[in-house]
C-alpha cells in the first residue's frame, strides 16, 4: 500500500527577512533598479557632486564632440553607490548615442564580447560593471578592441585553423570598478582617463535629497532632508533609498509629508544611528573592542565573529567606518580609535604614557 504523502506545513513569517535587506548597503537590489533609472540625472548640469570629475569630463566629452570621434575610454573607480553607472549613461547621453551595459561576470567567455562588440555602432559606449572580474581570456581579447577597433578571432581546428581580424566601429569603453588594485597594468593602461569617485559631502547629499523628492512628489522639511543626508554614509545611492523608506513610513503612520519626526521614527525603525551606522557596522566595532580589546584584529577573525563575508565587510562596512574616523586598517589588523568608544558609549582605553622632559 502507497503511503499518503501530506503537504508540508508552510513556514511562519519571518519579519527579519524583510529587514534582511540592508538599507544602507550601497549596492543595488534588483528591485530598486526602476527608482534608480527614475532618480539618476541624464546630463552633466543634472548631475551634483564629483566637481573635477565633472569638470574633466565636461572637457573630455565636448572635444571628441567637436572632432567627431568616440571619447577616450574611460576608467571610474571608487566605493558602490557614488555615480560610476549615472555618469557613463550621461556620456551616452551628452554625445546622443547608444549604450550598451554589461558586467565583468557575464561576460564569460570571448565570443559573448564579440557578439557585443559587432553589435555597437560607431561612437557608441560600451559600458563595463565590474571591470576587474572579467575573464583572464575575455580581458586580453578586448586588449585590441579597445586600442585598434579590431577584435581577432580563430576559425577551424588543429592544422587549418586561421586568425581572423574583425574590424569593429570606433567605440567608447567606460569601464566601473569597486577595487582597482584587482585591474591588470595592461587593462589600466587602455584607458586614457581614469576618474577617482570620492564620498559626498553632506550639501552635496542635501541638494541630491531635495531634487529626488521633487521627482517623486515627496514634501519633505529642510530640517529632516539634512538629516537624511547626515546618515546616508556619503552616498547619493544610500540618501535615495533612505528617503523612499521615509515616504512609506509618512504615508503609512504620518500625514504624508517629511518632517522631522517621521523622519527620525523611519530611521528608528531601520536602526540607522545618527553617524549613519546599522546594526551590522556596530556589531564590527563591539567586536574589535569587547572581543579583542580594541585590535589589532584581522578581517577574517572580525568576519567570523559577526557571521558575515570578510569581502562584505571590506568593501561595505570597512569604508566608511575608516573614512568616519571609527576604525583603522594598520599592517597587524583592524583597530578601534577612540572616536568608536565614544560613539558606542564606552571609555576609551588610556593612552601610552607621555614621556617627561628633563629639565637641564
Amino acid at each position: 500500500m502507497r503511503s499518503r504523502r501530506w503537504p508540508q506545513p508552510c513556514a511562519p513569517w519571518d519579519d527579519s527577512a524583510v529587514s534582511a535587506e540592508r538599507v544602507m548597503d550601497p549596492a543595488v537590489g534588483t528591485d530598486e533598479e526602476q527608482f534608480d533609472r527614475t532618480l539618476r540625472p541624464r546630463t552633466l548640469a543634472d548631475y551634483i557632486g564629483q566637481e573635477q570629475v565633472r569638470e574633466n569630463l565636461a572637457i573630455l566629452i565636448e572635444a571628441a564632440r567637436r572632432r567627431g570621434e568616440p571619447v577616450e575610454h574611460v576608467l571610474l573607480c571608487g566605493p558602490p553607490g557614488l555615480g560610476k553607472t549615472t555618469l557613463a549613461t550621461i556620456i551616452a547621453n551628452e554625445l546622443g548615442v547608444a549604450i550598451k551595459t554589461t558586467s565583468g561576470p557575464a561576460v564569460d567567455h570571448a565570443g559573448a564580447l564579440a557578439s557585443i562588440l559587432t553589435n555597437l555602432s560607431r561612437r557608441d559606449v560600451l559600458f563595463i560593471d565590474e571591470i576587474h572580474r572579467l575573464n583572464r581570456v575575455v580581458e586580453e581579447a578586448l586588449y585590441p578592441a579597445m586600442e585598434d577597433f579590431a577584435f581577432d578571432i580563430v576559425v577551424g581546428k588543429g592544422a587549418g585553423a586561421a586568425s581572423v581580424r574583425l574590424p569593429l566601429a570606433p567605440f567608447t569603453c567606460v569601464g566601473a570598478t569597486t577595487r582597482q588594485g584587482l585591474l591588470s597594468a595592461p587593462m589600466r593602461d587602455r584607458f586614457g582617463a581614469v576618474y577617482r569617485l570620492d564620498f559626498y559631502t553632506e550639501q552635496e547629499l542635501l541638494r541630491i535629497v531635495h531634487r529626488s523628492a521633487r521627482i517623486l512628489g515627496f514634501e519633505i522639511e529642510e530640517a529632516a532632508a539634512a538629516e537624511l543626508a547626515r546618515r546616508s554614509r556619503g552616498t547619493p545611492r544610500i540618501a535615495n533609498r533612505l528617503l523612499r523608506r521615509v515616504r512609506d513610513y509618512a504615508q503609512v503612520r504620518a500625514d504624508g509629508r517629511g518632517t522631522m519626526e517621521a523622519t527620525r521614527a523611519a530611521l528608528a525603525m531601520l536602526e540607522v544611528d545618527d553617524r549613519g551606522l546599522e546594526p551590522l557596522d556596530r556589531r564590527i566595532l563591539e567586536t574589535v573592542i569587547t572581543k579583542f580589546g580594541g585590535g589589532p584584529v584581522g578581517l577574517d577573525t572580525i568576519a567570523t565573529s559577526v557571521a558575515e563575508e570578510p569581502e562584505t565587510i571590506e568593501d561595505v562596512h570597512e569604508p566608511f567606518l575608516i573614512q568616519s574616523g571609527l576604525l583603522a586598517r594598520t599592517h597587524r589588523g583592524r583597530v578601534a580609535t577612540e572616536l568608536a568608544y565614544r560613539h558606542l558609549g564606552l571609555t576609551p582605553p588610556p593612552g601610552p604614557p607621555q614621556q617627561t622632559t628633563l629639565q637641564l
